[in-house]
């Protein structure tokens, strides 16, 4: 008679309360720090609740909104910035759409921030009923975006080259052409807040990255003038400071150029943040090629491949895959740094929060809540940059295969 096996269950999970027991009251002394500890959290947490919502003025914030989004962009062209934004808006449902999961918490995250537009305190009166309705809109172009997306036709790289064509279109937009009569220049001095800080993040981790691989693979390349032109570039620009670089580009260079050719401000220091930002993705880069294993190589090799063929098709696939947290982590850096700006007379998010303090005296001691409102966009966008690369690390097995 054959034996009956026994079936062998995982234990289960113990349950909260024998969880604090074993965990945080499992003797005298635990349970002492743990009762303490939790004082003095609630404490703060009131504290800081009563700050928030009973002691603090939020009045430079409530009452500027405009301010801080988009500088002294004059009001009556702030059409062009909607034209960007409803083709945002509908991206962003058709990415949903196409690929589902971090770009649905984007595209969810980007419906909140248009919803806040929406409900910002009514003493703002530069967000009129208009402008709040066209907001509003925005979230059912969202939801059109994620229906159209539903069709066969629409590829992921169709949804790509409409970013692509979105990015290009609303720097048109936002420039102007001369000669075209209904669409003048507006000049980048009048540009300010949270749009030239995500201009300088979004401009430059999308430059950089692509000049950074290429002075990672000619670091590493046979040709000694090229190997040398790559090190030489990358250990000059970690040696110095993004400061001096932006100072370097704003500053030094137009002195070198004849007086006829001027660079705009705004694209200089674009200019300083992307070679700084590619010369330490370049070293990342590097070391992802190095973790390639030779035999990887050497297979390529043995089925015929030539050189080109494997570093596209072989080897970068494989490096930038292991270096996503690095890159990722350099890219944050990069958005944070955009507060540098300031420095040669760009007018990014922290420029614009110190401006309203220093012209309106009666906000002479809320410097507290100015800066921690811009602490919060930052730490929100860095945040959301962090999970997308998370999620990302997840789908492709990152440490894991």
């Amino acid at each position: 008679m054959a034996a009956t096996s026994k079936v062998v269950r995982p234990p289960q999970s113990p349950g909260a309360l024998q969880w604090l027991r074993e965990n945080l009251f499992n003797n005298l002394l635990n349970s002492l720090l743990t009762v303490i500890s939790l004082a003095v959290i609630l404490f703060t947490l009131a504290g800081a609740f009563r700050w928030v919502f009973f002691t603090a003025n939020w009045e430079p914030i409530s009452n500027n909104p405009l301010l801080y989004l988009v500088g002294q962009y004059p009001r009556d062209d702030l059409w062009r910035l909607g034209v960007g934004l409803v083709l945002s808006s509908f991206l962003f449902g058709g990415s949903w759409r196409v690929w589902g999961g971090v770009l649905r918490t984007l595209a969810f995250t980007y419906a909140l921030f248009l919803l806040a537009g929406v409900l910002w305190p009514l003493q703002a009166e530069t967000l009129t009923l208009t402008m709040r309705a066209f907001l509003l809109a925005n979230l059912v172009v969202i939801y059109l975006g994620f229906a159209f997306a539903g069709f066969k036709f629409v590829r992921p790289l169709s949804v790509l080259f409409g970013w692509v064509f979105t990015l290009i279109i609303t720097l048109v937009l936002l420039h102007g052409i001369s000669s075209v009569a209904f669409l003048p220049d507006v000049s980048t001095g009048l540009w300010g807040g949270i749009m030239v800080t995500l201009i300088l993040a979004i401009g430059g981790i999308t430059l950089s990255f692509p000049i950074g691989v290429l002075l990672a693979l000619g670091r590493r390349s046979s040709l000694p003038v090229v190997t040398i032109f790559s090190t030489a570039f990358i250990e000059v620009i970690r040696g110095v400071p993004l400061i001096g670089i932006l100072f370097l580009s704003s500053i030094i260079v137009p002195l070198f150029l004849p007086p006829e050719v001027r660079i705009d401000r705004l694209l200089r220091a674009l200019l300083g943040m992307t070679l700084f930002s590619a010369a330490y993705t370049a070293e990342n880069v590097r070391g992802g090629l190095a973790a390639v294993p030779p035999g990887q190589v050497e297979a390529a090799k043995a089925i015929g491949l030539n050189n080109f063929q494997i570093t596209i098709l072989i080897v970068l696939p494989q490096a930038l895959r292991a270096v996503i947290p690095p890159i990722v982590g350099q890219f944050i850096s990069l958005f944070k740094d955009t507060t540098l700006a300031s420095g040669v007379a760009v007018l990014e998010l922290l420029s614009v929060g110190r401006s309203i303090l220093q012209a309106n005296p009666q906000y002479i001691g809320l410097q507290t809540e100015v800066y921690l409102f811009i602490a919060a966009v930052f730490w929100i966008l860095s945040y959301l940059m962090s999970y997308a690369s998370q999620r990302l690390e997840v789908a492709l097995g990152v440490g894991q295969r």
